[in-house]
């Protein structure tokens, strides 16, 4: 009797996920040990998943466990990478677990690039899997009863969840099996096994009879619901509809068998006979009509041998009255069985491989993290920096300090000779004519990799609309035009920054050129350069005076706040504080992070006294230029003025204006170098991103046209056969056939003599005058029909395999 419905596993194609995730990995994290032990577990997810879906799977515990482990680390994975059509592209495919295939078309199948819809299909098979399990269970002992009830609960937990989260995860209409509908008809089998299954229990451990009934009502009631979801719906395999409804007329039999003892014990004779003719009634339905799916033999002798012990000891000793059916009390339920909840993780053995990498909301909250400690550092860096080319110049326009350098007036300053030193130190001209002859080429190799990523992408865009104006509907995915937005727009920034780079360049030449002449005078050696600047004999010698003297100190002073400034610099660059743990608190406590209020927090904690430190020394700048400037005034009107010294002067001013000029070029040169080898490395993981992408959707194009072309293969090629003309329906005596929905071809004219032989008799129609006649009590012993029902059947609309029962049995 003991025949239960076990779900057949989905089957999947290969996917390598090693690659990608790597690939993302090596984007994402810097080189190191960290990154090695990120890429090594994602080896070993791509080992798992080949273990729990890459093949077949035993009926035991051991496979179970491992394709729990592998759904609870795609669980664990899932706030950890972006797996999306334009980010971590990896395309699923799933075969329906209930769909034969033919021979043409292939099997039903489902691609999509969504970690939700691999998670549905991995728990569908989790609960398949459990069922299976459950279904080969020896129940003629207490571990095997426990162990069937566990899995049989799992299974419908499984199903259930996949029920309420299957349309979010998936976005689109899924393939049948996975359906809402069919996964919560599944559910309500699973459930109504694990019912039976305690029903066994119960039986073998001899429990009271009012119990065992109560149990064994409610199984009936779970396979009555279960059968109706599924009675006009053809989604679950064929055989599973016939079993339901045996299953059904069983279970309330075995309720009735249990009441009757309890009503003989309450010396209710006729209620007695009265179960046991309505349970006999349902076993014989049983038996003529699902034979070939369950066997009742036992059962229906067990009952009929009390029934007729009944009936003997009722004719002849208590003559009680035996009640109809309808009138009969309704048997209480009792459900031990609750469906188990999805709560990651399901495996007891589960470890996350990449417990170390944190969420990617994390992730993405240390990116705006790392952006605003960047613009801080940034902002406060320009500001000094601006700072002290403010200094130079206001330095510069007054010849400090080689105007009190210079009381000799036919040697070369101190000052400018260190100036001079310096620059030739650094390469001199031939330095910024080189880093000027490198920037074309840089900036021509991004704008290459940008237009060949861009191209890459416009050309699988022609592909999809080409395909899409061809198949119109049939092709459903997501348009490329719409999924390279975000690439597109990633493009456009870049492309924006490179013209902005161009013309910066074009500025940085402009002022080498102005400069150019001045900063190749201060290249030459001490003897040239002193040649070159005009000699004056100053009218009196200022070497003691007191204004000198003032400049001078307040030229040390502003030396030791560039000094400090340069400092500050080096501590700002050099700070580190990780966020990480900030954020994964926060992320724990409020279940989001609220990034903006706790970078703002940290970052004026870990900066906030240098940024005071940099407003300090601008201030004290603004002080020290003043008193110079007022200094520099009194120091003019003692130093006597001529033709030649005036001369000597802006040519000493020149040099230290060029010198100011050829360090900030070089500066400005190698920051542009830097930025396009930067950017260099930011475009090849841009294209690295658009290759990948377009790579994936060529391949689920490929796979769209194969389901297409199966699909168009599957449809019909000849038109419906029309239907039958009256004359031929009319037939020459004999009745009339019943009714078909299968039209009959017209009969063929045969060029013979022979005579013919007579007409094919029409099918009997089947009816419920061969059912059991009621009994002489009244009791009705033909199940009482679904609400909706016809009285009398008509035809079976399929030659094959036995009618579909409504109902044997179900009390109105």
């Amino acid at each position: 009797m003991a025949t239960f419905i076990s779900v057949q596993s989905k089957k999947t194609s290969e996917v390598d996920l090693a690659k990608p995730l790597c690939k993302f990995i090596q984007q994402t994290y810097p080189a190191g040990e960290a990154q090695n032990d990120h890429c090594r577990a994602a080896e070993e997810l791509n080992k798992l998943r080949k273990s729990a879906v890459g093949r077949p799977l035993d009926k035991h515990e051991s496979s179970l466990e491992t394709l729990m482990r592998y759904y609870d680390q795609l669980c664990s994975i899932e706030p950890k990478f972006p797996f999306s059509e334009n980010q971590i592209c990896v395309t699923f495919t799933w075969k329906d677990a209930f769909d034969k295939g033919s021979l043409f078309g292939g099997s039903v199948k489902l691609a999509l690039a969504s970690l939700g819809y691999e998670k549905t299909c991995v728990l569908f098979n989790c609960g398949a899997l459990a069922s299976q399990i459950a279904s080969e269970q020896n129940l003629d002992n207490d571990e095997g009863l426990k162990t069937a009830a566990k899995h049989y609960q799992f299974a419908s937990g499984a199903f259930q969840h996949i029920k309420e989260t299957v349309l979010s995860a998936l976005n689109r209409e899924p393939t049948v099996d996975i359906s809402p509908d069919t996964v919560g008809t599944l559910s309500l089998i699973m459930l109504a096994q694990a019912q039976e299954v305690f029903f066994l229990k119960a039986t073998r451990d001899k429990m009271k009879d009012a119990i065992i009934a109560k149990l064994a009502n409610q199984a009936a009631d779970y396979y009555g619901d279960a059968f109706k979801q599924c009675q006009y719906k053809d989604t679950l395999p064929k055989e599973v509809f016939p079993v339901l409804a045996a299953k059904h007329c069983i279970m309330q039999a075995n309720a009735e068998y249990h009441q009757s003892i309890l009503a003989k014990q309450q010396k209710k004779f006729g209620e007695e006979i009265g179960r046991l003719q309505h349970a006999s009634d349902l076993i014989k339905t049983v038996a003529s009509r699902y034979d070939e799916y369950v066997n009742v033999k036992d059962l229906s002798d067990k009952i009929n041998r009390a029934l007729t012990a009944a009936k003997k000891d009722n004719d002849f000793i208590y003559h009680d009255r035996v009640p109809d059916l309808k009138d009969l009390d309704p048997i209480g339920k009792a459900s031990l069985v609750k469906s188990t909840s999805v709560v990651v993780p399901i495996s007891q053995k589960f470890t996350d491989l990449f417990e170390k990498m944190v969420p990617l909301a994390v992730q993405q909250s240390l990116s705006l993290y790392n952006q605003r400690k960047a613009d801080l550092v940034n902002r406060s860096i320009a500001q000094m920096r601006e700072a002290t080319n403010l200094a130079n110049g206001v330095l510069a326009s007054l010849n400090l300090p080689a105007a009190i350098e210079d009381v000799s007036g036919d040697s070369v300053p101190q000052s400018i000779l260190q100036k001079s030193k310096s620059v030739i130190e650094q390469g001199g001209i031939q330095t910024i004519d080189q880093l000027i002859k490198d920037l074309p080429e840089l900036l021509q190799r991004n704008r290459e990799i940008l237009d060949e990523s861009l191209r890459l992408l416009s050309e699988e865009e022609a592909t999809d609309n080409d395909l899409r104006a061809k198949f119109k509907e049939r092709w459903q995915r997501t348009p490329s035009s719409e999924l390279y937005k975000p690439l597109r727009a990633e493009g456009a920034n870049v492309s924006n920054i490179l013209d902005k780079a161009i013309q910066a360049d074009g500025h940085v030449k402009e002022r080498y050129q102005t400069h150019r002449d001045t900063i190749s005078l201060l290249c030459k050696p001490e003897p040239e350069l002193n040649a070159a600047i005009p000699s004056a004999n100053p009218a009196k010698t200022l070497q003691g005076s007191e204004v000198v003297s003032v400049l001078r100190s307040l030229l040390a002073s502003l030396d030791e706040v560039k000094k400090e400034r340069e400092q500050l610099e080096n501590d700002l660059k050099s700070v580190n504080f990780d966020m990480t743990s900030k954020f994964l608190t926060a992320l724990a406590q409020d279940g989001a992070i609220n990034e903006e209020a706790i970078s703002v927090t940290e970052l004026d904690r870990i900066y906030g006294s240098l940024t005071h430190k940099v407003q300090e020394t601008l201030k004290k700048q603004d002080e020290l230029l003043k008193n110079i400037q007022n200094a520099h005034q009194e120091f003019s009107k003692m130093k006597q003025s001529n033709n030649e010294s005036n001369l000597r002067e802006e040519v000493l001013k020149n040099l230290a204006v060029a010198n100011d000029n050829f360090v900030e070029l070089v500066a400005n040169l190698k920051e542009g170098t830097k930025f396009y080898n930067e950017l260099t490395e930011i475009l090849l993981k841009f294209q690295n991103k658009c290759s990948d992408i377009v790579f994936a959707r060529k391949t689920e194009r490929d796979e769209l046209l194969k389901d297409l072309q199966q699909s168009i293969a599957r449809e019909p090629s000849a038109p419906s056969i029309p239907s039958q003309p009256a004359y031929q329906t009319a037939a020459a005596g004999g009745s009339k056939p019943a009714a078909s929905t299968t039209p009959t071809p017209a009969p063929r004219t045969m060029v013979s003599s022979k005579p013919q032989p007579p007409a094919r008799p029409p099918p009997p129609v089947i009816s419920t005058a061969s059912a059991p006649v009621s009994t002489a009590t009244g009791a009705t012993a033909s199940p009482a029909p679904l609400p909706g029902s016809s009285a009398a059947s008509t035809a079976p609309s399929q030659a094959q395999g036995p009618p579909y029962p409504t109902y044997p049995g179900y009390p109105g």
